[in-house]
């Protein structure tokens, strides 16, 4: 069973069909949507201010979402990948992005939708990134345009295979 807590008197809210592995970690101020999943050693902690996530977010293993105390509150569109290892901060991602694996997303950075955060990105505080692009580096800058086959290809494939696999989980 994975650990949920409340902070403060406020517990999480799951929406249906979410999946928690038995490790993951979920305390706080957060409402997850449907069919989410957090992965093994995730932590999700709202405990200094909120975490909203929409439908079909995948948090894979290792990463964390958390924020910033009286600051900043972590805002998650629909269809969203947060990949292994990942680090979102105080930042809004919108619908329709992946963040590759290792990648960190700084306090008041904001993601557009149809957009991929390669492996490894830090996008610093306070960037703006545009919808349909990917980001990549260190700072992260944009390094093209996203084509709609990377869009079906890897963001709706990745996020549709995560509920796929927890649904392994569930038997």
């Amino acid at each position: 069973m994975a650990l949920i807590k409340p902070v403060k008197g406020i517990y999480p809210k799951f929406g249906n069909d979410c999946y928690l592995a038995e490790n993951s970690t979920i305390v706080g101020d957060v409402d997850m949507g449907n069919q989410c999943s957090i992965w093994f050693n995730a932590v999700v902690r709202g405990d200094v201010n909120s975490i909203r996530m929409g439908n079909k977010v995948n948090v894979q293993d290792g990463a964390v979402i958390h924020c910033t105390y009286e600051k900043t509150k972590v805002s998650i569109g629909n269809n969203v990948s947060i990949g292994h290892n990942a680090l979102v901060h105080g930042c809004t991602i919108h619908d329709n992005v992946l963040i590759g694996m290792g990648a960190i997303v700084m306090d008041n950075a904001e993601i557009g939708s149809n957009t991929i955060i390669a492996a490894g990105a830090v996008v610093l505080e306070n960037t703006k990134v545009p919808s349909g692009v990917i980001y990549a580096g260190v700072p992260a800058k944009k390094v093209k345009d996203i084509n709609p086959e990377l869009i079906s290809g890897e963001i709706n494939r990745i996020a549709d295979n995560y509920i796929m696999y927890s649904s392994w989980f569930k038997e």
